[in-house]
């Protein structure tokens, strides 16, 4: 159909509603020229009779299958329904527009049923809140379940809003009909503002600043950023400080940026600590930047995530840089391994290592980490019961222990000392017992211990028989033998591996080899 004679038939038809039906002139133009889904179907079936319900169910804001059901089947003419115009009116003349009608008839059906007046009677009730006229238009509009429900919860948000210092204006101002509230929702998250140490006069401040903390998703959204802070180790000091310094960006797109740079910083395998730890400390620049993906960065950057993550840890503000749209230059890769090298040369020097010596080349191609990172880890090994040349001696014989962070060298060291009664010679003859695992170390020298005390082995067996050999040959070897070895090897174990085993047990198996082969591809 020609965009003319389109026209002429959508004056036809608003000459229809208003002459011949007798509708508003208003109405007749709202109902004639806004409904192209009901005008395209009716010139489909042209000569048949016009249902005058179906163009106003659009001209009011629904779409054909949320008013099919309310279509009245024995009535073509809206005349003929008076309570459903009248309060149609009502609502209208209070001053909501005809096109957001259709959502108070969505969700709040049941006011176009009641009685004469009734409807007038709620409108009133909430001006009675000490709302005036155009503010209730506008919540209603936005929520019309007020219309239908008690508003007992509404009434204790507009009590929570006036305790915080906000008027009732800054909802005119604020709100938009486009949205749905949840006054439930909005309170509660006051209330928790206010259980986090907020005084009331804080929370008006926080919200007057930005409101869409309060009215974006009902507060869901903030609910959802506070929960995921606390469950980083976040403090009420740490979200003080955040809301204090909140940016002028809207609080989703804030929260996406969050967990965008929380995602960032486990792509680059950074440490779960450390990702806490930048979390808590930097939330602000962590949801002020939209990072571009880890492989464009180790791309342009030309290094690998260990790299990333020192520069992140050096400085969090280094992000900044790689946000969508930006620009930056590659690092001197060939410089900063020069520079790396140097370093970890000089701290093994300073250990007694000769210059350009074998031992040293060796020892550098072995090591990994920073050189400042290599002498506190060094330095742990004294602070643990070790004097420095017996650390040294142990470097010098296994220089990958140094690989290890600082917290998992001083758990093993105590493991060695405290809990497994060993002494420093222990660790000097065999010192790549720090490169073992905890699991395998503990296990093992218990279940040793355990044999002692049995006189099922001679004692003074050396470190390196023990741990060195692998799991299926000490197994068989000192387990297998004894008849109570099974049974003590799953008493040691942790709950969750001796429940495993013994149901490995419980099969019935002769061979006990099997049995561990089986026990290794449960853990």
């Amino acid at each position: 159909m020609g965009r003319i004679v389109k026209a002429q038939a959508q004056s036809a038809l608003v000459e229809y509603f208003h002459s011949t039906r007798s509708l508003r002139i208003m109405d007749a133009e709202n109902m004639g020229k806004n409904t192209l889904e009901f005008f395209n179907r009716l010139m489909k079936r042209r000569y048949h009779p016009v249902n005058e319900f179906e163009p106003f169910f659009e001209s009011i804001g629904l779409n054909r299958s949320e008013y099919v059901e309310y279509l009245p089947r024995n009535l073509m003419f809206l005349c003929d329904d008076e309570l459903l115009l009248d309060n149609y009116y009502v609502l209208y003349n209070y001053g909501i527009e005809r096109n957001r009608i259709g959502k108070i008839f969505r969700e709040a059906n049941e006011v176009f049923r009641g009685d004469y007046g009734s409807l007038q009677a709620k409108l009133r009730s909430l001006e009675d809140l000490g709302l005036r006229r155009s503010l209730v238009a506008k919540i209603v509009a936005a929520s019309p379940r007020l219309l239908k429900v008690d508003v007992d919860e509404f009434v204790e948000f507009l009590e929570m809003l006036k305790m915080v210092g906000i008027e009732c204006e800054w909802l005119s101002e604020n709100i938009c009909e486009e949205d749905s509230y949840s006054w439930k929702c909005m309170l509660q998250l006051m209330c928790l503002l206010c259980k986090l140490g907020w005084s009331e006069k804080q929370v008006g401040e926080l919200i007057k600043q930005h409101p869409d903390l309060l009215l974006e998703c009902s507060g869901r959204v903030t609910y959802g950023l506070i929960g995921l802070l606390l469950k980083f180790g976040a403090t009420k000091s740490d979200l003080h400080t955040l809301f204090h310094q909140f940016p002028q960006i809207p609080v989703l797109k804030f929260t996406k940026n969050l967990h965008t740079s929380y995602m960032f910083l486990s792509e680059i395998d950074m440490a779960a600590r450390d990702i806490g730890k930048i979390v808590c400390s930097y939330p602000a620049l962590l949801g002020s930047i939209e990072l571009k993906k880890v492989k464009s960065i180790l791309s342009l950057l030309s290094c690998g995530k260990n790299r990333l993550c020192q520069m992140v840890n050096d400085d969090p503000f280094t992000m900044e840089a790689w946000v969508l749209g930006r620009r930056f230059e590659r690092l001197e890769t060939q410089k900063r391994a020069a520079k790396s090298m140097a370093l970890k040369t000089e701290f093994l020097i300073c250990l007694g290592f000769k210059k350009n010596s074998e031992d040293l080349e060796k020892s550098l191609k072995m090591l990994r980490g920073r050189g400042v990172e290599l002498q506190e880890r060094f330095n742990c090994l004294m602070k643990n019961g070790l004097s420095r040349e017996e650390a040294i001696k142990m470097v010098r014989i296994s220089p990958q222990i140094l690989n290890q962070t600082r917290d998992v060298i001083e758990t093993k060291i105590r493991l060695f000392f405290e809990e497994l009664g060993y002494g420093v010679s222990g660790l000097l003859t065999h010192p790549k017992i720090l490169s073992y695992t905890i699991k395998r170390v503990k296990l093992r020298l218990l279940m040793y211990r355990w044999l002692k005390g049995q006189g099922a082995v001679r004692p003074g067996l050396s470190l390196s028989t023990l741990l060195a050999t692998t799991d299926e040959e000490f197994f068989r070897a000192y387990v297998v033998p004894h008849a109570r070895g099974l049974e003590f090897w799953i008493m040691i174990l942790s709950r969750k591996l001796a429940t495993q085993i013994a149901q490995i047990v419980e099969l019935g198996m002769n061979d006990d080899l099997l049995k561990w082969r089986l026990l290794k591809l449960k853990d």
